[in-house]
Formats: C-alpha cells, structure tokens, sequence
C-alpha cells in the first residue's frame, strides 16, 4: 500500500457534518483506523496526542476513522482519550465502514501517512515510529 495514492471518501464527523479526505489535500494526514471497544487503539493515542501536538502546525493533521457501530460509546471514547482536538469521522456500520474496505483494513489500530500530494507514504506508525516519521518528512 505505501507507494500508492489515496482514495478520496466522504464521511460524517461527530456531529453530522461530512468531511472529505480531499479538503485535506496540500497536508500530511495520518489516517487513523480506531474503535471504543479496540484497546491497543486507545492506547495509542498518547503518542497520536502528542505528534498532532508538536507538528499540527507543520502542516499535518490527523483523521479519525472509527469502526465503531455505537455512536454514544465513540463519543465517549473521543472525549475520554481528549482526541477530539482532530478530526472524527464515523458511519457507525462498525468493522463495515466503507473507508475500511477502500483501503482493507482487517484489524486495529491500523495507520496511514499520506502526503500533501495525496500519497501513501507509510503504513502503521505505532508508538515512537509516528514522531520519527514526521521529523524525518516535515524536518
């Protein structure tokens, strides 16, 4: 997948709205595949909290895309892990979110770096590995 260009979708954010991933064109965007129920993917967003926190005025930002199929359990969870400082989006058809088909993803967390030019640069930033890519690519 890295090495390949992104697939635009449209998805509600936590309150209805839909967002496009192609407004989000001309940035790095981590597209970040969670759900409430998904413990490894929570865990993750300390690290996640802090890159948006040190790059998000370096051109990067993050989207959300949750696998979850109960909206007020997600909503929680945003609130809980303090990640509504980026973009959520959800269709709440849970493990059949259209966006988790497009780019096939089968487990969580699940990660993809796409470039300003919309594409795929890297796949599954965990932990540590998400800082150092970013200051590799925004030095």
């Amino acid at each position: 997948m890295p090495d390949s260009q992104s697939v635009d979708f449209t998805q509600p954010d936590t309150s209805g709205k839909l967002v496009s991933l192609s407004e989000f064109k001309g940035k790095y965007v981590l597209l970040d595949f969670w759900a409430s129920w998904c413990g490894p993917c929570r865990a993750q967003s300390v690290f996640m909290k802090k890159a948006y926190i040190h790059f998000k005025d370096k051109n990067f930002t993050i989207i959300g895309v949750s696998c979850d199929d109960n909206r007020e359990k997600w909503i929680e969870a945003i609130r809980e892990d303090g990640v509504g400082i980026w973009t959520q989006l959800g269709d709440m058809t849970g493990k059949k979110n259209i966006v988790s088909d497009i780019y096939k993803v089968r487990s969580y967390p699940q990660n993809l770096l796409i470039d300003p030019t919309g594409k795929i640069i890297a796949k599954n930033l965990g932990g540590l590995l998400l800082e150092m890519k970013l200051k590799e690519v925004l030095h």
